[in-house]
């Protein structure tokens, strides 16, 4: 599934590079900053692909008015601003760059470490306020001290291995995180329980979800040692921020460093408090500030715009956040299988007239390697496509859900590749050819020649075989092809160069 790519909004400040790089391949970009709702909604009918940062809300609202999009990224790691549900029932992409401010956001929390154990802003603010204070800011080392990580991504990585070289054990917590791979980094995963107890410093660097949602609050707070430091570059909201301030007033957290808030920018007289707290260090959303990540988000931005419209093909795709199936379906082996899905997908809503919950056995003969969640969303994409004018591999799950389609995959071996589809009671399998999906049987029908099924032709299917003559005289069906009708004469399918439906008995329209 490629995406048409010919205009590009980009309403938040990003870097010219972005532009560039999408004008060098003849994309049309349009930028316009702090547009209002209403002119969002009205620029948006012009545009393929919108490109954002952390200001602008793409809510359900906007979403619900778009026709023309088909793309939507955000030149950063965050993308709580996107209302995913909403892009995704609508068929939109969602991308982000979650590499481009990898870096920074990393440097900065180290810094923020390191100023926090040795009180260098309050140390500057003194000395600046012309006082000489030595003994009053006498900090900690960071050797030997226990820093806990909650998030092992990319930027938890490197500050793993950066604050590695001063000397302190990391212990980290991350629910898609293996022991096995904590050791190759050479940090200890465990719960969160422990790292409460155990840490004396703690950074966060997770998306902010409700699993995530004030994770460091009042009880946990009380969990942890006495003269904890929490440290947050993250999103706004992970600490509760009213629990952070009391535990620093009653002197149980030593302090703490915020780059972001619940909201930015502050007004909130608990937040402003906070900020104002001699043993907080507070910056502006500065985390992903630096020349370079700025550059290099709206590149990767580009790029992944580029690659996955087919535009170009030499830059990967590494921040599809809601279309897992789209970034399987195009690599090259993939693709032929996803198609045959779609179609087979297709063939079986016909046949199937339940309206109330359908269950779908789904059986692949062999293709160990295949990803049988990516073939799963590509034959719910197809079965829908009868029911909902806009399907694809982006809202097909989502939709399933709400016509309760579900699937059920079970791999078998076999020396030859084969799906098989099941509803109710009818079966049909199909496996790929060449690069051709190919159509094998109808419930207990073979064909005894090759059934193509190829991607813009009609397929009509009936067991009227009698008929079949007068159906084709009476519609006037030009250049139409017989493909085959099985041995025991029940089925014939016909394929036309042009799309049409006839209205007739005994007859299913593909």
């Amino acid at each position: 599934m490629s995406v048409s790519l010919k205009s590009v909004l980009i309403s938040d400040e990003v870097d010219s590079k972005c532009a560039e790089l999408l004008r060098k391949y003849k994309v049309n970009v349009v930028t316009k900053y702090k547009l209002k709702n209403d002119e969002l909604i009205e620029e948006l009918k012009n545009h393929d692909g919108w490109i954002v940062r952390s200001e602008t809300k793409v809510t359900d609202d906007i979403i619900a008015t778009t026709s023309k999009l088909r793309i939507i990224g955000r030149a950063g790691t965050g993308v709580d601003n996107i209302d995913i549900l909403a892009a995704t029932r609508k068929g939109i992409i969602v991308m982000n760059s979650p590499g481009g401010n990898s870096i920074s956001a990393c440097e900065l929390t180290c810094v923020m470490i390191s100023a926090l154990a040795r009180h260098v802003m309050k140390a500057s603010q003194s000395l600046k306020d012309g006082n000489w204070d030595r003994k009053l800011f006498a900090g900690s080392e960071l050797f030997g001290k226990v820093l806990g990580i909650i998030g092992f991504g990319r930027i938890g990585r490197e500050v793993a291995r950066r604050m590695q070289s001063y000397g302190m054990k990391v212990i980290v917590f991350d629910p898609f995180l293996t022991s096995e791979q904590a050791a190759e980094f050479n940090v200890t995963l465990h719960n969160l329980d422990v790292i409460w107890v155990t840490a004396d410093f703690i950074t966060v660097h997770t998306p902010l979800n409700v699993q995530t949602k004030n994770l460091i609050n009042s009880e946990t707070l009380k969990m942890c040692k006495k003269g904890i430091y929490i440290i947050n570059v993250a999103r706004g909201g992970i600490v509760d921020e009213k629990a952070l301030l009391e535990s620093i007033k009653a002197g149980h957290c030593a302090g703490a460093a915020l780059d972001v808030f619940t909201e930015e920018p502050p007004k909130n007289p608990i937040i402003l408090e906070l900020i104002k707290h001699p043993n907080v260090i507070a910056t502006p959303h500065l985390g992903a500030s630096t020349v370079e990540a700025q550059i290099r988000v709206g590149t990767e931005i580009a790029e992944q715009f580029l690659s996955i419209s087919g535009l170009a093909a030499e830059y990967p795709i590494t921040g599809i956040v809601n279309a897992p199936a789209i970034k399987a379906a195009i690599k090259p082996e993939n693709k032929p299988w996803i198609e045959l899905g779609i179609r087979l997908g297709k063939i079986l809503s016909k046949l199937v007239n339940a309206k109330s919950h359908i269950t779908i056995e789904n059986s692949i003969h062999g293709l160990d390697d295949i990803n049988e969640s990516f073939f799963n969303i590509a034959i719910q994409a197809g079965f829908l496509l009868n029911i909902y004018e806009n399907v694809n591999l982006v809202n097909a799950s989502v939709l399933a859900k709400e016509c309760n389609i579900q699937i059920n995959t079970l791999l078998k071996y076999s020396s030859c590749n084969i799906i098989s589809l099941k509803a109710g009671d009818h079966l049909i399998t199909g496996t790929i050819r060449g690069d051709r999906a190919v159509l094998l049987s109808i419930n207990d029908s073979i064909f005894s020649s090759e059934v193509c099924l190829p991607e813009h032709t009609s397929l009509y299917l009936t067991h009227e075989l009698e008929n079949l003559s007068e159906i084709l005289n009476t519609h006037r069906l030009h250049k139409v092809t017989v493909n085959s009708i099985n041995l025991s004469n029940k089925w014939v399918l016909v394929h036309t160069n042009k799309p049409q439906t006839l209205p007739v008995n005994g007859i299913k329209y593909y």
